[in-house]
């Protein structure tokens, strides 16, 4: 049954833009960075808010992708009206693309020293920086620690139990059956499980897939008790959820809105999630013209009104697996930007070029410079058959390659396909 509710889609192609009218209240500025619990962490988040990002030194998330990769995929799409906190900036090849190619003037990015970044933005009087004093309230992905209450745009508590995979089944939306359980009243050994595989376990607050693990067999189970050992062992994690698993899936979307102060819903777009078999994101999948997001609509408003309800305001990301009968349900609720945000932005850019298919990734290599990949790609680059996000140059074995966060592009999938097929024999990955 149609929808009777009506959302319109967000016209603009920054975050600047969808937050424009929510700012005007106070001086803001974005930190484009998650927090970090890794030894290299100047401000770990291991007090209150609490983050698995791995659960031992060797699997933490890398510094270059929390403070450079992921950061400078939402500084490409930031706009010019909201500053961008960054503790690495990004190459000088990298943002003359995006000058020429996004129409940014990135004269708004704020570059802050790792050692003392969130002790410069908490102080407001006396501080050399006086970086607090600039900006009142700070947009984040999630809630910093280190970061005074007050300073954060949406209160840190509430961001907190709404980032919580336990609070899902309060949004009022479809979704599998699940049971949370406190680690520090129960133990491990004593947690009912269901009798038959497959199941789902989950920490509270992954980052990006870290803590879910798809139980298939009882060396799953093993594998996944010992990861959540050390997460007990480091003191980095409260709650699991245990979760029925949804079969015969036929597509795993992502559902992104804008949810103002006034509690008002802009639609930003649908992605068709790529996975692996083990759940890793590596992307998505758009069809800027053809996708009807009418049949979320009841899933949008109900998510909204309840995050509306408890003070929140931004950008919200839900994920949503359709079985073979047409149902739905919803497995995740990211309310923050999500890694196929800036797909999404680039809506209305790649249908005034006659391009509605587009798929994003964050796994792209390519041998070589940045530099080289420049000029290797240059006609592809200016046709917009392939859109940079950000790129950043390692060396493995003495030889130097670039990782890409990127968008391919197509008229249609085929076309698509076949501008892929090009880049790979241009050697990217």
């Amino acid at each position: 049954m149609k929808s009777t509710l009506n959302f319109d889609y967000f016209q603009g192609n920054s975050f600047s833009d969808l937050f424009a009218e929510d700012i005007k209240d106070l001086s803001y500025a974005f930190i484009l960075n998650y927090p970090a619990t890794a030894s290299w962490a100047a401000y770990p988040n291991t007090q209150k808010y609490l983050i698995q990002d791995g659960s031992d030194e060797a699997t933490k998330t890398s510094f270059n992708k929390i403070h450079q990769k992921e950061p400078w995929k939402n500084l490409a799409v930031l706009g010019d009206a909201i500053p961008g906190i960054i503790i690495s900036l990004p190459p000088k090849l990298l943002l003359d693309y995006w000058r020429e190619h996004f129409g940014f003037s990135y004269t708004n990015i704020e570059v802050l020293e790792r050692s003392r970044y969130l002790d410069d933005l908490n102080c407001s009087d006396g501080c050399a920086n006086a970086f607090g004093e600039r900006f009142d309230k700070l947009i984040t992905l999630f809630p910093f620690d280190h970061l005074q209450p007050a300073k954060h745009a949406v209160d840190p508590d509430i961001h907190y139990h709404l980032l919580n995979k336990a609070t899902l089944a309060e949004l009022g939306v479809p979704h599998p059956k699940y049971k949370t359980y406190n680690l520090h009243s129960l133990s491990l050994a004593d947690i009912p499980l269901p009798q038959q595989f497959p199941y789902l376990i989950k920490t509270s607050h992954g980052l990006s897939g870290e803590g879910t693990y798809i139980i298939n067999n009882t060396s799953d189970l093993n594998y996944c008790f010992a990861e959540l050992r050390k997460y007990l062992d480091i003191k980095l994690l409260d709650t699991i959820i245990v979760s029925e698993f949804v079969e015969n899936i036929v597509q795993n979307y992502c559902v992104q809105f804008y949810l103002s102060k006034t509690g008002d819903i802009t639609l930003i777009g649908t992605t068709s999630q790529l996975v692996t078999s083990e759940g890793d994101y590596l992307g998505g999948l758009i069809h800027y013209r053809h996708t009807d997001m009418s049949i979320f609509f009841e899933m949008i408003a109900a998510i909204g009104k309840n995050a509306h309800q408890q003070g929140y305001f931004g950008i919200i990301g839900f994920d949503v697996l359709e079985d073979q009968s047409g149902q739905f349900y919803v497995i995740d609720a990211n309310f923050r930007v999500n890694g196929s945000t800036p797909l999404c932005l680039q809506r209305h850019t790649l249908l005034g070029l006659g391009k509605e298919v587009a798929k994003y990734s964050s796994n792209y290599q390519i041998d070589g410079t940045l530099e080289s990949m420049l000029m290797n790609l240059q006609s592809e680059l200016k046709r917009k058959d392939l859109i940079i996000l950000s790129a950043k140059e390692l060396v493995r074995y003495g030889k130097i390659y670039t990782e890409i966060y990127g968008i391919v592009t197509g008229e249609t999938i085929e076309s698509m396909q076949q501008i892929e097929q090009k880049l790979q024999k241009k050697r990217l990955r």
